[in-house]
């Protein structure tokens, strides 16, 4: 059995237990208290971010030549860090060579090195999160959270989906056939988990961990090389990633080119020759619908693809006992990362002649008014609303804010964050729009944009949303209503759309937040994505299972 299986089998065990349970449970602490990482861990990890910038990132024994890089953050900082380039039949040449040892190696030798590369993985979470904060745009609390301990427990999870999944086979079998007055057939049996052969995973540029690490780990566990293709604006999270697993592979006896990167530049991107290449088996894909349609339609014909794309996500208000609590969740919620979550909610459905509340009546303008409120409190607070919004990845999320103004009437104008002028910022904007004479809020527009929708009645902001997740895709769905009748057709109406629905909100968790072990993070079951992070289904299909039999020996 692997060492570093020994090790670890304790944590294993307990995911394992987390999947069946779906209780709260964590293998990573998500606080960066110095009690949990050290007394000088924060300060260790800035300085190690910042000793890698404006030099060529080291990958020992990586295949290529070149170099490539031209990451910016969205901070002003400058990077200018250069990765490893390799041609893809260079990467190609490489991941097949590495995966003949990989691929027969036991089940507990290779889950062993996942558990061990994310144990070390998390000893930087410090540094991960100056990275996914300087490429991402993320603050720092969210960048350490969501891009540090949430992702190595999204990995986790799907390296314990994929040892239950693999051992659900026993090793081996002895098969006995009765024949009535004759001796029995006595056979002996072995089983083996075969990969499907090199898995791409090709990252975003929002979450580049979180999104990223269920496909290489679950590929990773099931036997499958992993060649890693970042978003070329946030290569330094995923860089560091695989410099870790490759010390670990090569540890363990491994050829590290287990484990590769396809670092590219912006408009000279390897992603699209990578999809095509009849050698690649796997896909792992989050972004657009545009180009995850793209890709699904021009793999080969035997690859099998995961997509995580887009949608339109969905609020209904229908009443409320709790309107201050009500209009804060939601503030916060359009604000968290300026809505650059693919679960933060867009289409905000509100009856015409308004809602009932323990503040009495609201009309629709009352209830837009309120959330525009709450968010206006939340980020009054200039060092607040850095914390909360971090920075704009993507100059044209910029732009599409701008263009947006005139699609509805506004009810909060999009506006930057005081001191930070160097960075690319932008508070929440929020429209009105009349769900009878408007279809803007249908068309995802990803960013800090969002819109109160007015609508007939409670039943037809539901119909209109379920609608909306069926035909354009939704990963979050939430309803507000204090009528049990209201919430039980709201929960048959967004199931049918392949949606999870959370239910008055009003405290410290809110609809943009998935947890590992617990939520399903998109179904599978809309446009929004063809698979889950993280089920059964999302690492099965990642392996085959070959047998040997033969008579036993008399």
């Amino acid at each position: 059995m692997s060492e570093y299986f020994k090790t670890h089998q304790e944590t294993l065990t307990a995911a394992c237990d987390a999947l069946r349970k779906r209780d709260f449970w964590s293998a990573y602490p998500e606080s960066p208290s110095p009690r949990v990482y050290g007394e000088t861990a924060k300060d260790d990890g800035e300085a190690a971010f910042k000793d890698l910038l404006g030099k060529t990132f080291s990958i020992e024994g990586h295949p290529g030549t070149g170099t490539v890089g031209k990451e910016v953050s969205p901070y002003g900082l400058a990077l200018d860090i250069k990765y490893p380039s390799a041609t893809v039949d260079e990467l190609i040449l490489a991941s097949k060579a590495a995966g003949k040892a990989w691929g027969k190696a036991t089940i507990e030798a290779r889950v062993g090195v996942c558990l061990e590369i994310l144990h070390r993985i998390n000893r930087h979470s410090f540094e991960m999160a100056n990275a996914v904060m300087h490429t991402t745009g993320q603050a720092f609390m969210m960048a350490f959270q969501a891009g540090g301990p949430h992702a190595q427990d999204r990995g986790l999870e799907a390296v314990a989906y994929a040892f239950d999944e693999m051992t659900k086979t026993p090793g081996s079998a002895t098969w006995t056939k009765p024949q009535g007055k004759h001796d029995p057939i006595v056979m002996e049996k072995s089983f083996r988990v075969i990969p499907r052969g090199i898995a791409l995973t090709i990252g975003c540029a929002t979450f580049p961990t979180w999104n990223g690490y269920p496909g290489i780990f679950g590929s990773l566990a099931t036997g499958n090389t992993v060649i890693v293709k970042p978003h070329p604006m946030a290569i330094l999270p995923l860089a560091l990633t695989i410099k870790i697993g490759r010390e670990v592979l090569a540890e363990a006896g491994f050829d590290p080119n287990v484990l590769l990167l396809a670092a590219d530049e912006p408009g000279a991107e390897k992603t699209k020759d990578l999809v095509t290449n009849a050698d690649i088996n796997i896909i792992d894909f989050t972004g657009s619908n545009a180009f995850g349609k793209w890709v699904r339609d021009n793999a080969p014909e035997n690859t099998q693809v995961y997509t995580e794309e887009a949608g339109v996500n969905s609020i209904v208000v229908s009443s409320t006992d709790n309107f201050k609590g009500m209009c804060s969740n939601i503030g916060f919620s359009l604000s968290l990362y300026s809505g650059q979550m693919c679960t933060a909610p867009q289409a905000i459905w509100v009856p015409r002649e308004g809602i009932e509340t323990d503040q009495g009546h609201k009309s629709f303008e009352q209830v837009a008014e309120g959330i525009k409120i709450s968010v206006d409190k939340l980020l009054g607070d200039p060092a607040r609303a850095a914390g909360i919004c971090g920075a704009i990845v993507n100059p044209a999320t910029l732009e599409r804010v701008k263009q947006s103004e005139g699609l509805g009437e506004v009810v909060r104008p999009s506006t930057g964050i005081e001191g930070l002028e160097e960075a690319r910022t932008a508070t929440p904007m929020i429209l009105k729009v009349d769900a009878a004479h408007s279809e803007a809020h249908l068309e995802e527009r990803f960013g800090p944009i969002s819109f109160v929708v007015a609508v007939d009645d409670t039943q037809d902001g539901i119909e209109r949303a379920a609608n909306a997740a069926k035909t354009k895709g939704a990963i979050t769905a939430g309803i507000y209503a204090t009528d049990e009748s209201v919430l039980d057709r709201a929960a048959d109406a967004f199931a049918d759309a392949g949606v999870g629905l959370s239910c008055n909100l009003t405290g410290s968790v809110f609809v943009n937040q998935n947890a590992a072990f617990s939520d399903y993070h998109v179904s599978g079951a809309n446009p929004a994505g063809n698979a889950c992070l993280t089920d059964s289904a999302f690492v099965a299909n990642r392996f085959r299972i070959t047998a040997v039999r033969r008579h036993k020996a008399a």
